[in-house]
């Protein structure tokens, strides 16, 4: 017998397995095969990864890798950040599957669709049986669900809880991005979400965009953030560590048509106009999003005014809205029982410029804020657990998928991974191909018909890790 590949003589640090030393790790046939202090059976192929950490693949739990929004640049991107699954979290999916197929760099990826006024829906006021069709439409293109866009383009906060009610209902995965007609993307929309979410299951993303300090003292707003989610076993939740955030800097009647893009730009003292947007990128507080080398970076002044005109406004940007106090805290802080109140630590990268999993959450690791284990943890074992893939993903237990990300722990890089045992990035390089969908049922037939491969998703798969109260 010969396996497919072992990596040898790395740290293996595998929380869910109890895998905390130098080990080896074989591969075959796409699945982990073995892991032990010393396999004797040969490789076809063999990696030395000596002083190197052997991690189970990282799972990025919320990104953007859609036309409307991070576009062809995100799968790249990703694959450098050493990721090697991600959720999609907005679409809109026909296009997230298009660019998939096209520039795909060997990620496993999944995706939930907007519900967006004038685009996926007719109103701010949807009602159930126009939800059940959009539900349905965003399944048979492959979509395992969707999101409501609270903070960018509100809904009612009654329709907002009938997009939650349908997707628990017919076991589709939702997320709400806080915020609705009446009450805006801060803590107060923070606890409407939870609240509409009538204890159905519910992912609620980047937490660190409603405890902004816009209100008050940002450490005590990230506190009350994991006081509020506490009451709600119900809710599954991520934050993320960028300085940066991300936007949409289309205009249309004179002014951004996003929502947090207008309150951002009031924020930093500008009207909420497209004069006020042009204003702020030539001042450096907005910052367009730009396509250099097959990857995204940041642009202000003349350069990002340029192309924000030549783009006719519709293109992404960012502002350093985020304080750290505020992120920091919300990735380290634990319930007295021992358990994070945010499970996992996510990007809301993928194209968009903040894919930093490991640049600024290894050096929590650094600063013995998280051990490396916790950073599994929030990395891979629990979105892994949140997507219904604990199965084959987020572990390194034989039988499981050959998802793995070695790193460079001293330089919080990663250097190699693998996705079903083939290789993503080698030795800083990204050399993956294709991607894998996971798609429900229903979405099978428009993944294969862009020659994608496929995970199916049954209804019910994606959830949050918690039990609801009282099961």
């Amino acid at each position: 017998m010969t396996y497919d590949l072992i990596l040898r003589g790395g740290h293996v640090c595998d929380p869910r397995s109890g895998v905390n030393r130098v080990a080896d790790v074989a591969f075959s046939n796409g699945k982990v095969a073995e892991v032990a202090p010393d396999i004797l059976t040969p490789g076809k192929r063999e990696e030395d990864v000596t002083g190197l950490h052997v991690l189970p693949g990282l799972i990025d739990s919320h990104v953007h890798v859609s036309g409307w929004m991070g576009g062809a640049a995100g799968h790249r991107m990703l694959a450098l950040a050493g990721v090697t699954t991600a959720l999609d979290m907005a679409g809109p999916i026909e296009s997230v599957m298009q660019i998939a197929a096209s520039t795909g760099t060997g990620l496993t990826l999944a995706c939930i669709d907007y519900v967006r006024p004038g685009h996926t829906v007719d109103t701010t006021n949807p009602q159930m049986a126009e939800l059940r069709d959009v539900l349905a439409r965003a399944r048979r293109s492959g979509a395992v669900g969707l999101k409501v866009l609270g903070g960018h383009f509100p809904l009612t906060s009654e329709a907002s809880a009938r997009v939650i009610e349908l997707c628990g209902t017919e076991g589709a995965h939702v997320a709400f991005h806080a915020g609705t007609l009446d009450t805006p993307q801060n803590l107060h929309g923070l606890r409407e979400a939870c609240a509409l979410a009538g204890g159905h299951p519910l992912h609620m993303p980047h937490v660190n965009s409603y405890s902004r300090g816009f209100e008050g003292p940002a450490i005590e707003e990230a506190y009350e953030a994991t006081q509020i989610l506490a009451r709600y076993p119900n809710i599954w939740s991520e934050s993320y560590l960028a300085p940066i955030n991300g936007n949409s800097a289309k205009c249309a009647n004179g002014i951004p048509e996003s929502v947090a893009t207008q309150r951002n730009l009031i924020a930093g003292g500008y009207e909420a106009t497209l004069q006020g947007l042009e204003q702020a990128l030539r001042d450096g507080w907005g910052h367009i999003h730009l396509l250099e080398n097959g990857v995204t970076r940041l642009a202000t002044g003349d350069v990002a005014v340029q192309a924000w005109r030549d783009a006719e406004t519709d293109i992404g940007m960012s502002y350093y809205v985020n304080p750290a106090v505020c992120s920091i805290n919300l990735a380290l802080l634990k319930r007295p029982d021992g358990q994070f109140p945010i499970d996992a630590l996510a990007t809301d990268g993928g194209g968009l410029p903040r894919n930093d999993l490991c640049e600024r959450g290894l050096a929590l690791v650094h600063l013995n804020g998280l051990t490396l284990s916790d950073f599994v943890h929030k990395t891979s074992t629990e979105p892994a657990r949140m997507m219904g893939l604990s199965a084959r993903k987020g572990h390194l237990a034989p039988g499981a998928d050959a998802d793995v990300t070695v790193i460079d722990l001293e330089r919080r890089k990663p250097l190699l991974s693998y996705g079903h045992g083939r290789a993503i990035l080698r030795h800083g390089q990204v050399v993956g191909q294709g991607t894998t969908m996971i798609v429900p049922p229903e979405g099978i037939a428009a993944a294969q018909a862009l020659g994608l491969d496929t995970i199916i998703a049954v209804p019910g798969s994606f959830h949050p890790v918690h039990a609801p109260t009282g099961s």
